[in-house]
């Protein structure tokens, strides 16, 4: 993402004097308010940002549901308004405590232990996608500031992008799904994946998730039955709508279903 020379002597130092105050600007507003967004590269097209929508949850008592209205996804392009907001993850997490970064572009996408350090673009093509940082320190990896220098300062970390049609949207999130099922057998001692428990409001709208289980628990290989999970990770799909949602909080196996019925029905 880092861009390229501006053509002309004169025109060159006016985008780089821009560049400049569009940061300064950036960092002062996040600063005040926790939210931080970088500005787009040079040359480049803004996402912009559509109102926000009050987020819905639906309490499950199985591991797969199905919405009543049966609505379809959500159409056309993605923005920062389908992201998740900081407020999803209450009571387990002060809100004001965290702080929210937003970019566009390309970048890993989910647990490198699983899918490699391969960037979105490179496993699904694709021009880029959204990624929204929730952390509780303002302390940030310096490649990245959607992810915490310190990974205990991370809340969560989600990347949404756009498909063509719902049908490609579903082809991609079917293998996002499948890089991280390997992570479900892992050597006793090591972290690991649970089972996967599927999330569906309609028949458009579905989340596969997964709870992490600390080395400690996993004694067989595989995660344990009756124990809690702490955190986890989720493919989402909402019509041509697709994303991966990873929770570093130690959210219990209720908390997660609520994170991540919050973030398909944002999406």
């Amino acid at each position: 993402m880092n861009d390229g020379p501006a053509a002309g002597g004169g025109r060159a130092v006016v985008r780089r004097r821009s560049a400049v105050a569009a940061l300064v600007a950036a960092a002062a507003l996040g600063l005040v308010t926790g939210r931080f967004v970088l500005p787009p590269p040079a040359g480049g097209t803004a996402h912009p940002a559509a109102p926000s929508a009050p987020a819905t949850t639906t309490p499950a008592s199985t591991s797969t549901s199905t919405s009543p209205t049966g609505a379809p996804g959500a159409p056309g392009p993605v923005t920062t308004a389908n992201l998740l907001e900081p407020v999803a993850f209450r009571p387990e997490v002060a809100t004001g405590r965290i702080h929210v970064t937003d970019r566009y572009g390309d970048g890993v996408y989910a647990n490198a232990a699983c899918t490699g350090e391969k960037t979105l673009t490179q496993t699904l093509g694709g021009p880029g996608a959204h990624f929204r940082g929730l952390t509780t320190s303002l302390r940030t990896d310096p490649g990245d500031p959607t992810q915490a220098a310190d990974q205990v300062d991370q809340v969560a970390r989600e990347v949404v992008a756009e498909a063509p049609s719902p049908s490609l949207a579903q082809n991609f999130t079917e293998r996002l799904l499948l890089e991280q099922v390997p992570c479900q057998e892992e050597p006793p001692g090591h972290w690991v994946y649970g089972r996967t428990t599927t999330v569906r409001l309609a028949p458009d709208i579905t989340a596969s998730w997964m709870g992490t289980y600390e080395g400690l628990l996993n004694t067989t290989g595989r995660a344990p039955e009756g124990e809690e999970p702490c955190g986890g990770v989720a493919v989402l799909r909402s019509g041509s709508h697709y994303g991966v949602l990873e929770v570093h909080a130690c959210l219990g196996t209720a908390a997660m279903d609520r994170v991540v019925r919050t973030a398909l029905s944002q999406l």
